[in-house]
């Protein structure tokens, strides 16, 4: 059981952020397919598929993994699927199996960094609010574990600071806004993401239970150590904030056009 609790408490931020996104994109896509067919998750593609593998691809030379075969983007495939990253590697390596959530995880990465990174060309007058939002407000965040509490706050100083009037008649904030929309629609994990992401965790929760059992016959307390280590958690959140603002607004704008597509019909 205390195997359990420290997996949470390492890993159980991010599996939260990938459900929250995932259930977000399936949505939006929903919303979009409906309105206008296989087109309108297409729109969105260009961009956000690309990056989405990137994180795979990232995190398989990150972790050792032989990578085999990548297609970026792919709009004819029979099953739908859009992109793929292929990779082998070493069963007997502990740390290439770990690897495998990581590399699962790879997108919600690749997807908040691009935000982050196109905030900061694109709308920097946003992205130094956030910046200082975390500099002054996270840290003591994190002592007090307020986790939930950093993401409530840095999704509200997101919205505070993106839509202004400068903002607003700025063309550059048009282009970032069509790129986010279109890489916070393809954060989410596949099913085989999923699934190669599992495998990991399982490694990860074998590590944890047999540093408890070694620990424990020392006498040694390692929730301290873990709860110690996982205040990380809280950065986390505030950057997971981003993805989850952009989902929020791709939500908002496909269920409108979704409804603007029905009420014509």
């Amino acid at each position: 059981m205390l195997s359990v609790v420290e997996l949470f408490y390492l890993v159980g931020f991010l599996i939260g952020v990938g459900f929250l996104l995932g259930v977000m994109e399936k949505y939006s896509n929903t919303f979009l397919f409906k309105a206008f067919g296989k087109r309108g998750v297409l729109a969105t593609a260009w961009i956000g598929t690309p990056i989405h593998e990137l994180g795979h691809l990232l995190q398989c030379f990150i972790w050792g993994h032989r990578v085999t075969r990548v297609k970026f983007l792919q709009v004819n495939n029979p099953n739908g699927v859009l992109g793929y990253v292929e990779h082998q590697y070493n069963p007997g390596s502990m740390y290439q199996q770990i690897g495998n959530f990581f590399i699962g995880m790879g997108p919600i990465f690749s997807g908040i960094g691009s935000l982050i990174f196109g905030m900061y060309l694109l709308a920097p007058e946003s992205y130094q609010t956030f910046r200082e939002y975390i500099d002054l407000h996270v840290t003591s965040s994190v002592q007090n574990r307020n986790y939930l509490m950093v993401l409530g706050n840095a999704v509200l100083v997101i919205t505070k600071s993106f839509f202004t009037l400068n903002n607003l008649f700025n063309p550059l904030f048009w282009i970032f806004l069509i790129l986010a929309i279109c890489i916070s629609s393809h954060i989410a994990l596949s099913k085989a993401d999923i699934k190669g992401s599992t495998k990991g965790l399982f490694m990860i929760f074998f590590v944890l239970f047999v540093f408890n059992l070694v620990s424990g016959f020392f006498g040694i307390d390692t929730f301290k150590f873990i709860a110690k280590l996982t205040k990380y958690n809280a950065y986390v959140l505030a950057f997971s904030s981003i993805a989850i603002f952009f989902s929020i607004i791709t939500l908002l704008i496909s269920y409108i056009l979704y409804r603007l597509k029905f009420g014509r019909g």
